[in-house]
């Protein structure tokens, strides 16, 4: 089953080059080679003589498992480090697929001040809405907003079928605990919601939404107008009062 090694083959094993990498701590292991006749320890070779032969002790699953989670690490942490300063691109700021950005529609450095009067008047204007909604993307912290905007829709509601279906798809997606897209409110709030959908109405949401609203207004508006995403919007309006652009 085995052939027997020569020893002539093994006196003609080469000598090592002088920019060999490999150290000769490598090879103290006592591999064993097995022939027909005899068996020979891997160690009484002349050590120089395997220094081409790139073995190493340590484990290369190991040593690639560990490179592929520092590569992962590396890329959450500039993932985070981007934040809100990656959105200097208006085409970012598109309410649906069907909407031009922001940079080529007609707003004026005048209505963008306007949304530092109130949040109220930032929510109320549909670009302003939309710069919002971005900024709380790049925060991760859109699902409050999108929270209000759908129990504005919900209040719309007529038809009380459709109503009561919003209103479990609202309570999933946002209220439920773990919820896909949970909003941040109290155990009171979320539980009076919850019992004001075993009848529904148009005002089952209003406590949820109050809170929500409350905490936008106190907490995310005023770094929205700190904001580089703010920042930009009015930086892009002078400019285009100054040079006019023409948009396809």
């Amino acid at each position: 089953m085995y052939q027997e090694v020569p020893e002539s083959f093994i006196q003609s094993i080469p000598a090592p080059l002088q920019n060999s990498n490999c150290k000769k701590s490598h090879f103290r292991a006592p591999f064993t080679l097995f022939t027909s006749t005899r068996k020979l320890s891997l160690t009484q070779l002349p050590t120089d003589s395997l220094a081409d032969c790139g073995l190493h002790r340590g484990k290369p699953a190991e040593k690639k498992a560990r490179a592929t989670q520092g590569r992962a690490m590396k890329t959450r942490l500039g993932c985070l480090s981007q934040k809100s300063d990656s959105y200097s691109d208006f085409s970012a700021f598109l309410l649906n697929k069907h909407e031009k950005p922001i940079r080529c529609l007609k707003l004026s450095t005048e209505e963008a001040m306007q949304w530092t009067e109130s949040f109220r008047v930032l929510l109320d204007h549909k670009y302003g809405l939309a710069a919002f909604r971005a900024f709380l993307r790049s925060e991760y912290s859109e699902e409050n907003i999108e929270f209000w905007l759908a129990c504005e829709d919900y209040k719309k509601t007529k038809s009380p079928t459709k109503l009561s279906s919003k209103a479990k798809k609202i309570y999933s997606e946002f209220v439920d605990v773990q919820a896909p897209r949970e909003v941040n409110i109290d155990f009171q709030t979320r539980e009076h919601t919850r019992k004001s959908l075993l009848e529904p109405d148009h005002g089952s949401f209003n406590n949820a939404q109050k809170r929500v609203y409350s905490l936008m207004e106190r907490d995310s508006y005023p770094r929205f107008l700190r904001s580089k995403v703010y920042r930009d919007v009015l930086n892009q309006t002078q400019n285009s009062s100054q040079t006019p652009r023409r948009c396809s």
